[in-house]
């Protein structure tokens, strides 16, 4: 028998028959908030705690999870599990409205609250590689080893971007794409580890020698420093404005895929459950209908995945989650690998483009794939939910989101299934700005980050996304089918090169071109063990050779330089400016490429003097509406169009009608 898990696992387990299926082993609530009712919003009630539940790698359902067999096990073989959750819910059942709402956490992140239409909103922890923090939702997972009790070794990759002049030490692990430490080096001896630095991501790598780096903190101590495993120092310092990217070999891999089948089985237990195998009563029993997943970015990564490696049926077989919406999702989430890097974001060398992308079965020929979609499995187990997927103009740009609708050669438009929507929201930064889009007087204008070289971009998206997720919970519980797809085509003449001449971009005096602006789509090869169809198995080669640059599109602009493809919203049918899904990097690693994935923003010249005088082929806002009040009743006029055309709800429309009356625009 191998080390177990959990001690407390292991006294559920004994008494625990093996043969029970989509059941947690302890539903364990460890705090309970009473909140009141508030205008129409009913009383509820906020629970939070902690779940564990053991995997068979036997089951079907369970053997696609990534080193599962080599994972430390139970006495019966199964594998344990750990996460935190919270359930909002309303106090009294009859206030239930039968939807359970279960929001992906985006790197831990993520909370609950009462919901006005009495919805059950859920997370939980499904991230292994985030350590137990205040406010984050986590998982604990097991590591896997050898078949002898040994460690698992394997190589590792990590890069560091935009280090500061003055840098003697940084960190392995931490970030937006490694919220915890990566596995420890096995030793710290330079030669057996790889590290160089480039000036941008197509720069050829300048090695390092390995006399000249350390494992180590040079923080108070001169070079070589003091060893530290968590560290790196190079002698004379970083140089700044460089990327470094190290390659080491670590150990002791945590088995991540597995937060997939607790999501899975948090979710089924919520549903389907009355109690755990301790006895502890399900707080939901009988009280859900219909349940929908969300995630948005990583998350909605995340949903991809899930659906695609085949987690929305639970172990007996049953359809977890009746609708998915993956909302700003280009790619799968990079979780079901050993030393996973669920936290990356499109970033060099990460991983997450390899497999399917597209919800239609298509041949990918240019990598040699065959033919495969997102939704093989659950088609197979009859499990596919209904699917909104929404996304917008950064996502082309900075998330590769191309392969996605026209494929990895960019000949053809690729159907959607009868089960599959899809909404693109033109002109918007990476979800949308929390902005509401035009500038009042007692506000800060919109500004970009401040190694961004364009403002930021202060088109919306959030009031069209909320039309949509009714829109969904409408389809799911009662069959009314969402409106048309609307997304760009090449069909439609929508998809064009990532050029300025390609895409009609209009010459703005002073202002940069999108040419060199994109994040380009290339085909890595991660070595034999890795399992690129499905995003799984083993990395054996780091960094991945390059194979080539795969081709990309990105929708066409009228002559303000705006997309027109999608559903647009008020704020881009009455524009103050230009809105673009890409940006310029001010400074630092890659200055002059693309700012990541924040959109950038263009203003209109406020006068036809001011843009004669810059000659500026846009015209002026005081050309295109006159005056204040000319320009407040075309928002009016807009507003009430998508109010009427169903892509707007009358209380957003008369909230923006009210900010654009309070605008400074022409005062």
């Amino acid at each position: 028998m191998r080390r177990f898990f959990y001690p407390s696992l292991l006294m559920v387990a004994l008494a625990m028959p093996a043969t029970l299926k989509a059941r947690l082993t302890d539903f364990v609530i460890e705090q309970r908030i009473d909140v009141p009712a508030a205008g129409t919003t009913p009383a509820y009630l906020i629970l939070r705690g902690q779940y564990r539940g053991a995997l068979h790698p036997a089951d079907p359902h369970n053997a696609i999870i990534t080193d599962l067999d080599r994972a430390d096990h139970l006495p019966d073989g199964r594998v344990g599990y750990r996460a935190t959750f919270a359930i909002a819910m309303p106090a009294a059942a009859a206030r239930d409205s039968g939807f359970l709402l279960y929001d992906v956490p985006n790197r831990g992140n993520g909370d609950v609250a009462p919901d006005p239409d009495g919805h059950v909103r859920v997370v939980s922890g499904w991230q292994g590689d985030i350590g137990p923090a205040r406010g984050l939702q986590t998982l604990e997972v097991p590591i896997a080893r050898r078949a002898d009790g040994g460690p698992i070794t394997g190589p590792i990759l990590q890069r560091f971007t935009s280090i500061e002049a003055g840098t003697t030490t940084i960190a392995i692990g931490g970030g937006i794409g490694r919220p915890t430490p990566r596995p420890l080096p096995v030793t710290l001896d330079t030669r057996a580890a790889r590290l160089f630095r480039q000036a941008s991501d197509r720069a050829a790598p300048i090695d390092i020698a390995a006399a000249d780096w350390a494992f180590a903190d040079c923080r108070t101590r001169p070079f070589p420093g003091t060893p530290d495993p968590t560290r790196l120092c190079v002698r004379g310092g970083f140089v700044a404005d460089q990327a470094y990217t190290i390659v080491y070999q670590g150990k002791d891999p945590k088995v991540l895929g597995i937060g997939f089948a607790a999501v899975r089985d948090l979710n089924a237990f919520l549903r389907y459950g009355t109690r755990d195998d301790a006895g502890n009563a399900n707080p939901l029993a009988k009280r859900v209908r219909w349940a929908i997943v969300s995630g948005t970015s990583q998350s909605g990564n995340f949903v991809r995945s899930l659906i695609a490696l085949g987690f929305n049926a639970a172990e007996d077989g049953r359809r977890v989650f009746d609708g998915a919406a993956p909302n700003i999702a280009a790619r799968q989430v990079p979780l079901n690998l050993r030393f996973g890097v669920p936290g990356g974001a499109a970033d060099l060398y990460d991983p997450g483009s390899e497999g399917a992308l597209w919800w239609s079965r298509y041949a990918d020929r240019a990598r040699g794939r065959g033919s495969s979609s997102l939704l093989d499995r659950c088609q197979a187990s009859r499990t596919c939910p209904r699917i909104m997927e929404t996304f917008g103009s950064a996502e082309f740009w900075g998330l590769r989101m191309s392969p996605d609708l026209v494929g990895t050669d960019a000949r053809r438009d690729l159907p959607l299934p009868a089960n599959v929507r899809r909404y693109y929201f033109p002109g918007v930064t990476h979800n949308g700005s929390p902005t509401g889009g035009f500038p009042i007087d007692s506000e800060a204008p919109p500004k970009g980050a401040d190694y961004c070289r364009l403002a930021w971009n202060p088109n919306p998206s959030s009031d069209t996304m909320r039309v949509l997720l009714k829109a969904l919970r409408d389809w799911v519980a009662f069959g009314k089918e969402p409106p048309p797809s609307r997304y760009p085509t090449l069909a439609h003449g929508d998809l064009v090169l990532p050029t300025a001449h390609a895409m009609g971009w209009p010459a703005i005096p002073g202002a940069p071109v999108p040419d060199g602006k994109l994040n380009p789509f290339l085909d890595y090869d991660f070595g034999p063990g890795f399992d690129y169809r499905d995003v799984s198995g083993v990395i054996t080669r780091q960094p991945p050779v390059v194979r080539r640059e795969l081709p990309s599109r990105v929708p066409r602009v009228d002559a303000d330089g705006n997309e027109t493809a999608g559903i647009p919203s008020v704020q881009l049918q009455v524009p103050i400016g230009t809105y673009t899904g890409w940006n310029v990097r001010r400074r630092g690693y890659g200055a002059g490429g693309n700012c990541g994935f924040i959109g950038g923003f263009i203003p209109f010249a406020p006068t036809r003097a001011a843009r004669m005088a810059n000659r500026d082929p846009r015209p002026s806002l005081e050309e295109r509406y006159g005056d204040h009040a000319g320009f407040v009743a075309r928002v009016r006029s807009a507003a009430a169009a998508q109010v009427r055309h169903g892509w707007l709800l009358q209380e957003d429309a008369q909230r923006i009608v009210d900010q654009a009356e309070r605008s400074d625009v022409l005062r």
